[in-house]
């Protein structure tokens, strides 16, 4: 088992900075908007839950061919098959 790369150990970190830039973006025009500081600060975490999630489930459903590879078991990929591997 190879380790993983760096910038696949800092991928969560970067989802959860792009998540709290937002939720502070969404925390600030609220509080300009209102002047309310408790309204802004439920603002800022509910918009940061759901960057989160969006964020998470749309990794999800962008994961390569490579990943879906290794989570079934490592199966060839189309361009290593031979000629006889057909699945008809």
């Amino acid at each position: 088992m190879t380790t993983p790369s760096r910038r696949d150990r800092l991928r969560p970190a970067e989802l959860l900075v792009i998540s709290a830039v937002v939720a502070v973006f969404t925390g600030a025009v609220v509080l300009f908007a209102t002047r309310e500081f408790e309204l802004a600060l439920v603002f800022l975490g509910v918009a940061f839950i759901v960057v989160v999630v969006v964020l998470a489930m749309l990794q999800l459903a962008a994961s390569s061919d490579q990943d879906d590879n290794d989570m079934l078991g490592g199966h060839k990929s189309p361009a290593e098959r031979s000629e006889g591997d057909d699945f008809h």
